[in-house]
């Protein structure tokens, strides 16, 4: 992940404060010595990463502690406030009501990702009841309308092009007018480059014709503080309600990106997180540098959880909090989970654990496992799935036989039932659902960790 050197870099660097056994002058310039390193390895305008330094060693010396912190606290208080004020500070959302329609219009330099994110888009207000219509407007790049139609038939959305059209605003009052019932419309323009004068001139004579009430422009995250100079040329040809940074999964120079944009003064509204549909979300500044200095973020983790409908039937759940629950429930679960996403993202969002450095290789062994626990499952008789008990060595062998695995695979997936169960007994007695029971949550836990 890109940010994720950045990240360990920045968590690091409070351990470090933390562990100091006194928090004097030396240990707060010594952090920031820490801070500056890490945010111009992330590609951070050197001007911007001395002005932010500056201000958390003034704030951090000088300023007034609020009565019950210590210092250590005041100054990681410091340090969040003044790394969220520089990337956005307060957040600025896109809202989109049932009912009431809205045009977003996308615009972006070539390879940007703006026809995917136009999907990202239309995925993300359609799992929040938001009736979405997707118009292609590109009509220069050969293949344009067959991407988009492939990735809006593969979340259901309705689509509106004309590939032989090449007047494109044409394309979009026509689609306009398909899709009169929609709550929201997303209008994907042809690529750009900041130099093509005409291309320019014909975002402006769509941007006029149309009337879209927002104009988001979709900026390639590796590119690093070249977005600045993106992000003011389009601005000055057509004003930008927003701003979605891509591919922040996979580059080192997201950090320059962020903060390019956020010059601008244009509000970053959603970031690309990764390449599958749901990898997009909302910018609030105050989360991701949460998640940025290992504090988690359990309000998007949350989210995460209701998007995935990870939910248990009531009367289920109280079956399986008294320890009446299958192999089959167990696996369920577990598959609840990892439709969230990656279990290094959903470790990262855990407040607790995102600090805790979790090699890779074991959250892979963790995924693995699912996988290989699946095959093992569907290879029992139902009566075996139903009382896991039954499954002595002959079972087993025949079991691995089956699935492809040993016998130690079917024992170790006993073993990590055995302990949920005693865990779930833990949680009733303590009167404490885990997440996932009851309604809301992400699952009962994860395989392995």
């Amino acid at each position: 992940m890109a940010l994720d050197k950045l990240s360990s870099s920045l968590t690091s660097a409070i351990k470090k404060l933390f562990k100091a056994g006194v928090v004097d002058e030396a240990a707060v310039k010594e952090l920031v010595r820490d801070i500056q390193r890490a945010l111009l390895q992330a590609d951070v305008n050197v001007q911007l990463v001395l002005q932010i330094s500056k201000r958390i060693e003034e704030r951090a010396l000088n300023e007034k502690m609020p009565p019950g912190i210590s210092r250590r606290e005041h100054v990681v208080k410091v340090v969040y406030e003044e790394l969220t004020r520089f990337i956005g500070d307060k957040p600025v959302l896109l809202k989109v009501e049932p009912g009431k329609k809205k045009i977003v219009m996308l615009v972006g330099i070539q390879g940007s990702g703006k026809t995917t994110n136009a999907a990202k888009l239309s995925r993300y207000f359609q799992k929040r009841g938001i009736r979405v219509g997707l118009i292609c407007a590109d009509t220069y790049r050969p293949g344009a309308f067959a991407q988009l139609q492939q990735l809006a038939a593969r979340i259901n959305v309705p689509l509106y092009g004309e590939p032989k059209n090449k007047d494109p605003v044409k394309v979009v009052r026509e689609g306009l007018k398909q899709f009169m019932d929609k709550d929201l419309i997303i209008v994907d323009t042809a690529g750009r480059h900041k130099e093509e004068k005409d291309l320019i001139k014909e975002m402006k004579d769509i941007e006029k014709q149309v009337k879209p009430d927002e104009v988001i422009m979709v900026v390639d995250g590796t590119i690093g503080q070249q977005a600045l100079s993106q992000a003011k040329t389009f601005h000055e040809a057509t004003p930008i309600g927003a701003i979605i940074v891509t591919k922040l999964d996979g580059s080192s120079r997201g950090g320059g990106a962020l903060s390019a944009v956020a010059a601008t003064g244009a509000p970053i509204k959603f970031i690309g997180t990764g390449e599958k549909i749901e990898d997009i979300e909302a910018f609030i500044p105050s989360r991701f540098v949460g998640r940025l200095l290992g504090m988690g973020d359990l309000e998007t983790l949350l989210e995460k959880v209701h998007d995935a409908e990870i939910k248990v039937p009531q009367k289920k759940a109280k079956e399986i909090m008294s320890g009446n629950f299958t192999l089959t429930d167990m696996y369920e679960q577990f598959q609840a989970v990892k439709k969230m996403g990656p279990f290094g993202k959903v470790m990262k969002m855990i407040p607790g654990l995102s600090s805790t450095d979790v090699p890779d290789d074991m959250l892979n062994a963790a995924e693995g496992r699912l996988d290989k626990w699946g095959v093992i499952i569907q290879s029992m008789t139902p009566s075996e799935k139903e009382n896991p008990k039954l499954l002595n060595s002959s079972r087993a062998r025949r079991i691995a036989r089956g699935s492809g695995t040993t016998e130690k695979d079917v024992k170790e997936l006993v073993k990590q039932y055995v302990m949920m169960r005693k865990m779930l007994k833990m949680f009733r007695r303590k009167k404490k659902l885990p997440f996932g029971l009851g309604g809301k949550g992400m699952g009962m836990g994860m395989p392995g960790m």
